[in-house]
């Protein structure tokens, strides 16, 4: 009953996914990622398996289990727990690249029920296209690479990444998270610099939540290069954004903003960095 529409005039893609209207929103009694729960039987560190209720069918979605502990936050992961879940990331997205007719593989989290997670334990997804969709496309054939002079929206460089407010960010926290030397894909990735980028994250994760001294709400995902890609050298990178303009108040995306694609952002990204500078990493992170 599924099927892919694409607007005739624009080339809007949307999927038309019948069978998500009805899934669970939120899970009445216990937690299926928890340990005995539905997707997690056994004990696991991390743990990845195929979603029930897929947005593109045919095995090609996938919930990746960051930690058996439901309470625990990215940061509270630690170096090693985070090393645990970047190795899942790169296991994940070879495995399903490699599948026949896969074209671009997607590695997402959506944390916090403002931006539409559903089960609060830490996880993250992963979706397995038939083709490259339009904004990664559109940044990867740009040659899309790391901003050598980001001024005051570096927040910091570290163990081989740097980590930066996005110049025109649509939403009011928009940061990216890029290898100093190109790298094509967390796979690619040696295993200094996975180490590098688990420290990061654990740092990064934890100041967003220092940010407004509560857990943030966030959007992340991760550009590789894609299967078979023909254009100009990937340079793989995350980004994270968020809805909150101060805490507890979402800035709206508006009529005028959808209807023209040109958005008005309240939020400097330089304030943005400004902000995460001076903050630490807390208990599991440390200092810029």
């Amino acid at each position: 009953m599924d099927e892919v529409r694409v607007d005739r005039f624009d080339g809007t893609v949307v999927h038309v996914v019948r069978g998500r209207q009805h899934r669970p929103n939120r899970p009445l009694e216990g937690c299926p990622f928890c340990i005995g729960g539905l997707e997690a039987p056994e004990p696991y560190v991390t743990r990845s398996f195929p979603n029930r209720w897929p947005a593109l069918g045919d095995g090609r979605c996938e919930v990746v289990l960051y930690t058996p502990h439901h309470d625990a936050t990215f940061a509270d992961l630690g170096a090693a727990g985070a090393r645990a879940v970047v190795d899942l990331w790169a296991e994940r997205t070879a495995h399903l690249g490699a599948q026949p007719g896969v074209a671009f593989v997607l590695v997402f989290e959506n944390r916090g029920a403002e931006v539409g997670a559903t089960i609060a334990h830490p996880h993250g997804q992963i979706y397995a296209y038939d083709h490259v969709p339009r904004r990664p496309e559109r940044r990867l054939r740009a040659g899309w690479r790391p901003d050598p002079d980001p001024g005051d929206r570096l927040v910091l460089e570290r163990a081989g990444w740097t980590v930066v407010t996005q110049h025109a960010s649509v939403h009011p926290l928009s940061l990216c998270i890029a290898p100093v030397a190109p790298t094509a894909s967390l796979a690619a990735a040696s295993a200094d610099q996975r180490d590098g980028l688990a420290e990061v994250l654990v740092d990064v994760f934890a100041r967003l939540d220092r940010l407004y001294d509560t857990p943030l709400p966030y959007m992340m995902w991760i550009y590789q290069e894609p299967p078979g890609w023909d254009g100009p050298p990937v340079w793989c990178h995350l980004e994270i954004v968020s809805p909150w303009r101060t805490r507890g108040v979402a800035r709206y995306i508006a009529a005028a903003e959808v209807a023209c694609e040109e958005f008005f952002n309240p939020v400097a990204p330089e304030e943005v960095a400004a902000r995460l500078r001076e903050l630490t990493g807390g208990p599991g992170g440390a200092s810029a």
